[in-house]
């Protein structure tokens, strides 16, 4: 899972919170810096009222402000979520497009079910599909997620309940955001502007800035994580909104734009795709990596192997497909990696799931109330019982496939450098 905040074009950008302007942090904005207020009447001058003495004159004590505990919150927006399900008493259709009769990438009408799964992460409603084009080997999700389902589902995955959990996982794998860095270096060594698509809160863009110290990391993002890592130094520049819509004011602008698991969260891949080559300038590179469908992983644990993470991903293009298009919009791919861009975490993720899916609920606010002692109980004993299986998935991801992932035909992603002409 990478780390992308984004929710798929199309869908209406979420609003900042209000910031009043020109005020620096922490300053009252009634008074002139370093001036003290006006005393009331009756009281002595350099203690204000209620405030002990020694502190500096303007200054607020405050407080510290406690944190809402997880509990809290899911009490918090339980009711909101109660009414959305309400509505879906009659079922989740509102939920989806209609179903589709042709490929979304070849425009065949051979179509095949690959997989039908549930929510296997947040365990919200619904039943998921996907279907496989027996003519080009794109895998889809048919019905697609309408636009209140793109709100629904996301809600709480990348940001809100769900940012804290994803944001230290996120920010805690420098090594691959290294990796990923070093990849553009044997066609271009010095970039001197590089754009993240999918960005989240930066923490790719300020890694690869050890590796490329002279190059300046903007980042693109449809959430307000792109605003905070802009206020956390992490890009120079965030960009907020859909890259479609931003891509013409910044034409020719990039050396190289990335999308690291992005483009399997869009509506419409191929838009994002031309909108990369307007992005990038001509002799500069574009950096993509997707999860490869045709993994044999896909096959072997089925609902249970992670990239097809239900229903945020939309799109599963093979790796032929996408060279193809590349071509098509006027790129050389320059380079195709399978082992550099595999994640060695199939195995541990495929058994996390399975537990879970078979341990009571964790509290969330889209279960009807909050779980008894008894099922929390019988959740842990669950998960502790399963940490030996844990243990050892972790130890044959890391040690026994990782060297042979791509002999194995089961690298989860691919890699893909191609140099705009």
């Amino acid at each position: 899972m990478s780390e992308r905040t984004d929710r798929p074009t199309g869908q209406a950008a979420e609003q900042p919170p209000r910031q009043d302007a020109g005020e620096p942090a922490g300053q009252d904005s009634r008074e002139p810096a370093g001036q003290a207020p006006e005393q009331p009447a009756g009281q002595e001058t350099g203690e204000p009222d209620g405030q002990e003495t020694g502190e500096p004159d303007g200054q607020d004590v405050r407080e510290p402000v406690r944190e809402p505990s997880r509990a809290e919150r899911v009490a918090g927006l339980r009711p909101g979520y109660l009414a959305d399900l309400a509505d879906l008493a009659e079922g989740t259709g509102r939920f989806f497009e209609p179903p589709r009769t042709t490929c979304p990438w070849c425009g065949s009408g051979r179509l095949t079910t690959r997989l039908r799964t549930t929510d296997l992460l947040q365990h919200k409603p619904g039943r998921f599909v996907l279907d496989r084009c027996d003519a080009c080997g794109h895998v889809f999700q048919n019905p697609r997620l309408s636009e209140a389902g793109l709100e629904f589902y996301y809600r709480d995955f990348y940001d809100g309940l769900g940012e804290k959990r994803l944001g230290d996982t996120f920010g805690g794998r420098a090594g691959m955001y290294r990796d990923r860095a070093e990849s553009i270096l044997p066609y271009d060594s010095v970039p001197k502007t590089w754009l993240d698509v999918g960005t989240g809160h930066g923490h790719f863009c300020a890694t690869a800035r050890e590796v490329l110290p002279g190059t300046a990391f903007d980042g693109l993002d449809f959430t307000d994580g792109v605003e905070l890592a802009a206020r956390e130094g992490r890009v120079e520049h965030g960009y907020r909104g859909a890259f479609p819509d931003l891509a013409p004011e910044l034409a020719a602008r990039y050396d190289v734009v990335s999308m690291f698991h992005y483009l399997e969260h869009s509506t419409d891949p191929d838009r994002e795709l031309r909108a990369a080559w307007q992005a990038v300038r001509p002799g500069g590179h574009l950096l993509i990596e997707v999860p490869d469908p045709e993994s044999r992983y896909g096959r072997l644990l089925g609902r249970w192997w992670l990239p097809w993470l239900q229903p945020q991903h939309l799109h599963f293009v093979p790796v032929a497909n996408l060279r193809h298009r590349l071509a098509e919009l006027g790129f050389t791919v320059v380079a195709q990696q399978h082992a550099e861009a595999h994640d060695p975490v199939d195995l541990l993720a495929a058994v996390w799931l399975a537990l879970d899916h078979a341990a009571p609920r964790e509290d969330a606010p889209w279960l009807p109330r909050p779980p008894g002692a008894l099922r929390r109980a019988g959740r842990t004993a669950l998960l502790v019982a399963g940490i030996p299986a844990l243990v050892l998935a972790t130890l044959l991801d890391r040690f026994a496939v990782r060297p042979l992932a791509h002999r194995l035909g089961v690298s989860n992603a691919y890699r893909l450098v191609a140099r705009r002409d």
